[in-house]
């Protein structure tokens, strides 16, 4: 027998586009929504459209990665439910194909989609993520600094604003004054008549000319006033150097999650880097083990004329309800890492059970290929008798 029939290509190829279309429908949804958030950056500060899509555009394989499983699902349990309505199910039990053979391209699709899921979790999205991490930071800490406008109290963090009263063609900044409340128990008023915009590294600076520092002293209560010719006033949201960003898990390889560096990573949060090291890797499982559990409802049961709504609906609360243990697990597995076999558990038992039962020939609700003959021969033996 071929490998991939011909019934396999038609069912496969109607599966493939279904996921395709769901998965960018429902990709393009979640990205207007998320990129939402950083529309203020391109209507305050003054952004470009390409900057803000090339920051944007980043997140897109996190989506892809978090929705694949469930676009697997409801893909499988959509295009198999529409064969089932249009008695093409009951054309190919006719013709002797066993459960296997039906099951066949919707697991194709599962290994597909899984195959997609493991290079996502495991090298695209770690490293999509820290793209965006390390874009977003240097467009709010570093790039923003240079969009001062005039007339206007810019915010460059919660202890740092800047006003500008006129800003010439040149550059040349005027009427500036800075509220620098970074030092701790220290505010200080820095007012300057003239002042450049400058960078050192990747850290922006503002230069100060003909200005005075007012400081009031915390213990005394006294005003103090210096005036300065020239001053150099740093940016950047840190206290003076240059910053350095602090990884979150979803940007660290498999590597790091594992074998984690003390000095980076405080060792509370071992248990949460494992739990994330594992969830890459069972997250892809889902997605062949939720089409296992769609390919278990579609094709089991009794065919009616009328349709049979209870099937698909017990399957979507299946899915639901496995979701919600998914969630549940890897908050318990958080706190206890001594479980985090309960992840596995969540990722694979679902899929074997529902193959065991769609599979086992003595659960099995069709006859296998060699039914037809079987029934055949018995006909003819009891005409013979």
């Amino acid at each position: 027998m071929r490998l991939v029939t011909s019934l396999d290509r038609y069912i496969l190829r109607q599966l493939i586009l279904a996921l395709i279309a769901v998965t960018t429908a429902l990709v393009a949804l979640i990205w207007l929504t998320q990129s939402l958030r950083f529309v203020e950056l391109v209507v305050n500060r003054g952004l470009s459209m390409r900057v803000f899509l090339q920051l944007t555009s980043l997140l897109i394989p996190g989506f892809i990665a978090v929705i694949l499983p469930i676009t697997s699902f409801v893909v499988v349990q959509f295009v198999y439910q529409r064969l089932s309505g249009d008695r093409e199910l009951t054309v190919m039990r006719s013709a002797g194909l066993s459960q296997w053979a039906l099951s066949r391209p919707g697991l194709m699709l599962g290994l597909i989609a899984t195959s997609v899921s493991f290079v996502l979790n495991i090298w695209i999205v770690p490293s999509s993520n820290m793209a965006f991490r390390e874009f977003q930071f240097e467009l709010r800490n570093k790039v923003a600094a240079f969009l001062l406008q005039e007339g206007v109290f810019t915010a460059i963090s919660d202890q740092l604003t800047v006003y500008v009263r006129a800003r010439d063609t040149d550059g040349t900044l005027r009427g500036i004054m800075v509220e620098d409340d970074r030092q701790p128990n220290t505010q200080a008023t820095i007012l300057a008549e003239t002042g450049r915009l400058v960078a050192t590294g990747n850290t922006p600076r503002v230069l100060l000319e003909n200005g005075s520092r007012q400081e009031i002293d915390a213990k005394t209560g006294r005003l103090d006033v210096l005036t300065f010719a020239q001053d150099t006033v740093d940016l950047a949201t840190g206290h003076g150097d240059d910053e350095q960003r602090i990884r979150e898990d979803n940007e660290m390889s498999l590597q790091e999650l594992f074998h984690p560096n003390p000095a980076l990573v405080p060792e509370r949060d071992f248990g949460k880097l494992l739990v994330e090291a594992n969830r890459r890797l069972t997250q892809p499982l889902t997605t062949v083990s939720f089409a296992m559990v769609a390919l278990y409802f579609v094709l089991t049961g009794s065919f009616r004329r009328a349709g049979n709504l209870w099937r698909p609906l017990a399957s979507v609360l299946t899915m639901v309800g496995l979701l919600a243990l998914g969630l549940t697990a890897q908050s318990v597995a958080t706190r206890h890492p001594e479980l985090i076999l309960l992840i596995w558990m969540q990722a694979i038992l679902p899929g074997l059970v529902c193959g065991w039962l769609l599979f086992s020939p003595s659960m099995a609700p069709w006859p296998a290929r060699g039914a037809p003959t079987s029934f055949l021969k018995r006909s003819r033996a009891a005409r013979a008798a």
